[in-house]
């Protein structure tokens, strides 16, 4: 039976905050030279916003409202500023010391992606997050792989920063990321809609296919910088082992 929520959007201005402030803080470092022991790609900026992420109380509200919501609690946000800055600093830390292997974890400002590198104009297709969980425990995974699949076959990512297939490790909370590579398009303007999946076929478990689509706009440059606004967040998926019934319910 069809939800009566389904087509109502409810929105976490936390999480517009987080993205933000984990953007700016690691632009800093950048600009300013601070702290070069720490790590700002993009998939360590990623890393770190779900760090931050799932340390920190949410606030939802439905999006109509969230322009409101937002002026009224703008000076409550600035106080609490002070801990997430100190929090972000904390994640960017943990990430630096737990770095993903096989990435070069060049800067984010300094990196030119090779297939990216000129202007074009191209579908350029947002970072893709979700999170995966253990349907029986609904804890996160950790130690398996996730794949994004475009017609059966994996996609390319856009550089070699982004995995596909993404393992799970256990400080990411069951969070998966992909940064699928730009589309080619004729003219700046034109919409189109792309068709994804994400599957997981590992031991023990039924193997997990989640179809969704994604609407792009084509845009007149290719080597578009990394930011945490231009995100797909998906819906939590659940992978069950196997033999175990799913809740009907």
């Amino acid at each position: 039976m069809e939800t009566v929520l389904k087509n109502h959007k409810i929105h976490n201005l936390t999480e517009d905050l987080v993205l933000k402030e984990v953007d700016a803080i690691c632009d800093e470092i950048e600009t300013s030279g601070q702290k070069p022991e720490l790590c700002t790609c993009g998939q360590c900026r990623l890393d770190a916003a779900c760090y931050v992420l799932n340390r920190t109380q949410p606030s939802y509200v439905v999006s109509n409202r969230g322009v409101a919501r937002l002026e009224r609690e703008t000076l409550e946000r600035r106080q609490k500023g002070i801990d997430l800055t100190v929090l972000i600093y904390k994640a960017l830390e943990d990430v630096a010391h737990n770095r993903r292997p096989n990435f070069d974890h060049q800067s984010h400002s300094s990196k030119e992606a090779e297939y990216v590198a000129r202007d074009r104009t191209v579908f350029n297709i947002p970072v893709i997050i979700g999170r995966v969980f253990n349907g029986v425990n609904f804890e996160p995974l950790s130690g398996i792989d996730v794949e994004l699949v475009q017609g059966g076959e994996l996609v390319a990512m856009r550089d070699a920063n982004w995995q596909n297939p993404y393992r799970f490790v256990k400080d990411t909370e069951g969070t998966f990321t992909f940064w699928p590579r730009p589309a080619e398009a004729k003219t700046a303007g034109e919409q189109s809609v792309f068709e994804f999946a994400v599957r997981i076929k590992t031991e023990g478990f039924e193997t997990l296919n989640h179809f969704f689509e994604v609407l792009v706009v084509s845009e007149g440059v290719a080597d578009v910088p990394f930011s945490m606004s231009r995100t797909f967040k998906l819906q939590d998926l659940y992978l069950f082992p196997e033999g175990a019934e799913e809740d009907a319910d």
